[in-house]
């Protein structure tokens, strides 16, 4: 009888356990956000982000890359890093310091650069320049073509070939009026005071397009920088800063969605996690809970044919890339 009864409160436990994760994934989460234009319809294809501009394409973070991605090859979303220089201007540029973009140090190879860089007293740093002084420089300097050629190593008029840093309010009204429907995804990466002005900075800039406040998307890798933005600015979209994606996305795979407490617009994240054992992120069921809460679903940086289209075939939102051309011809494919 004691065994009977024993097996029977086993029962009821196990099936209270069962009730409640199907209860938890029956209830319809709360949205992150009511309108988020990152997100594409039913059965659409992804978007088209060209990172840094499309670095294989043309030169990385210039207005030469960013006009090619736009108006060449048709791209939905640009993406690039932003930093704050000495006199308060936010450029573009994926490092802290430009040595490896620009022919800052003269006629010396990238490799010669890479060397003289390791020691970090050599680097030139974006916020210890102004940005009269960073315009002097060549930042198609050292692009390759397909072919391995450096063409736009000599370009005498490089102000006039859109090869000099670019700012965000360059950038902004090179495409307001003809495309207001283009989207941006940045990041901050200035942190503590200078990430607090470069936030406002950004903010103010905007205010100045306002039909692109809500075309943008903001991350950041610091906490009190992702605080600021919540705090001073909360009608910007934001992205999952790392904790909070990994947050997601493990409550996602433990069934348990509803107790994750993220209000982030964008998910960005790699085809996988390395965490001593490799988490793969391909994955439709992610997608698919995070548009239940109206969470877009952005995957990087993917270069690799075979990779978009498994990308495009999960129904992801947006496929980030340096090499837009080649997404736009997969993409060419399921039309």
């Amino acid at each position: 009888m004691k065994q009977h009864r024993g097996l029977k409160i086993t029962g009821i436990i196990l099936l209270s356990i069962a009730l409640f994760f199907v209860i938890i994934n029956i209830i319809p989460p709360k949205k992150n956000v009511e309108s988020n234009p990152f997100i594409v319809g039913e059965g659409s294809l992804p978007m088209i982000a060209a990172h840094r501009g499309g670095g294989d394409n043309n030169p990385e973070n210039t207005m030469l890359a960013f006009r090619e991605a736009v108006r060449t090859i048709g791209v939905d979303i640009l993406e690039s890093d932003l930093y704050l220089t000495k006199d308060g201007y936010l450029v573009y540029n994926h490092d802290d310091y430009i040595d490896e973009t620009c022919n800052i140090n003269g006629d010396i190879t990238l490799e010669e650069v890479k060397a003289l860089c390791k020691d970090k007293a050599n680097r030139h740093y974006i916020k210890d320049m102004t940005l009269s002084e960073l315009e002097k420089y060549n930042f198609g300097y050292y692009f390759e073509n397909e072919n391995g050629e450096r063409i736009y190593k000599d370009a005498a008029d490089i102000a006039g070939m859109g090869l000099q840093i670019a700012t965000v309010e360059e950038l902004f009204e090179e495409f307001y009026e003809e495309y207001p429907e283009l989207l941006f995804i940045v990041e901050i990466k200035n942190e503590g005071n200078m990430g607090y002005e470069a936030c406002k900075k950004l903010s103010d800039t905007l205010n100045k397009y306002p039909k692109y406040r809500q075309r943008v998307v903001v991350g950041t890798f610091h906490d009190e920088i992702e605080a600021e933005l919540k705090t001073n600015y909360p009608d910007l979209l934001r992205g999952a800063p790392t904790g909070s994606a990994a947050s997601f996305i493990l409550t996602q795979y433990l069934g348990v969605n509803l107790f994750d407490g993220g209000d982030f617009a964008c998910l960005q994240i790699p085809l996988s996690y390395d965490l001593g054992i490799e988490i793969n992120l391909e994955s439709k069921s992610i997608i698919d809970r995070a548009h239940r809460r109206n969470i877009a679903v952005q995957y990087w940086t993917i270069n690799d044919p075979d990779d978009m289209r498994a990308l495009i075939e999960l129904g992801c939102d947006c496929i980030m890339t340096d090499n837009p051309k080649l997404l736009k011809e997969v993409l060419e494919e399921y039309k």
